[in-house]
């Protein structure tokens, strides 16, 4: 064999190992990979995918709730303590629907002006009648703030798993391509490795958010449901006062 010959040979075989490792590249993409992908694999991608987008569409509606929550209890605070009368805060804001400690005052005034047009004589069961309430008024307004929040915890918790059981079906595709081909090509064995390494990152862009905004959301639920049974406590105090001057006068 001449030197051309052999030279041509080798440019042949360049081009035909370049030209297979771009085919092999191209199958290797994300689109590609879901599409050749088994019908299982393609099921937990789907899913992951839907599970990440409903849960950022919750983490976005939480962060607004929460800021609009933290603005409505700075500025009740500061009308409360400014030394408004309560009759006529309660007149602003029963014909409203109001949220946070507004809830909180609106449904204890409620309950001591029926009361108190019922003729009610025992301050005993008045205090106990208007601490019930608001207890009952904040357990509303913290499922209000804890609502879906669950969702995230279980996205983060399961997520990984269901990534992980992508991997496995994946891992056991590609052994599969490698007995039927019987052969250990890096061509016949990359798209089922990636397939797998794609379900697991899948699993993990899902929970990463979910269980970071969860903790998040979880701590944020405390401080403010902290802040609105000490302002029931408050609350309760000033009201339990104002009976026990009633009841001296009358």
């Amino acid at each position: 064999m001449s030197f051309g010959s052999a030279f041509l040979i080798a440019s042949a075989f360049a081009q035909g190992v370049e030209s297979g490792g771009l085919q092999a590249a191209g199958d290797l993409s994300l689109i590609g990979l879901f599409m050749q992908a088994g019908f299982i694999v393609k099921l937990v991608m789907i899913g992951l995918v839907l599970a990440s987008i409903w849960c950022w569409a919750i983490i976005i509606d939480k962060v607004l709730l929460f800021a609009r929550t933290r603005r409505q209890l700075d500025r009740f605070e500061e009308v409360f303590w400014s030394g408004r009368s309560l009759e006529e805060l309660y007149r602003s804001l029963a014909d409203k629907a109001p949220s946070g400690m507004g809830a909180i005052f609106v449904s204890a005034m409620r309950e001591w002006k029926k009361s108190f047009e019922r003729g009610a004589n025992s301050a005993i069961g008045l205090n106990q009648r208007i601490d019930k309430q608001m207890d009952v008024t904040l357990t509303r307004e913290m499922e209000r703030l804890e609502k879906r929040l669950s969702f995230l915890a279980t996205v983060g918790s399961a997520a990984p798993f269901i990534g992980l059981f992508g991997t496995v079906v994946g891992i056991m595709t590609s052994f599969q391509a490698i007995a039927g081909s019987k052969s250990t090509n890096l061509a016949v064995v990359a798209p089922g490795i990636a397939e797998a390494l794609m379900a697991t990152a899948l699993g993990l862009l899902a929970a990463i958010p979910a269980v970071i905004a969860y903790n998040k959301f979880s701590s944020d639920t405390q401080k403010i449901a902290s802040r609105m049974e000490g302002f029931a406590d408050e609350f309760s105090a000033i009201l339990s006062r104002q009976i026990d001057e009633k009841n001296a006068r009358g």
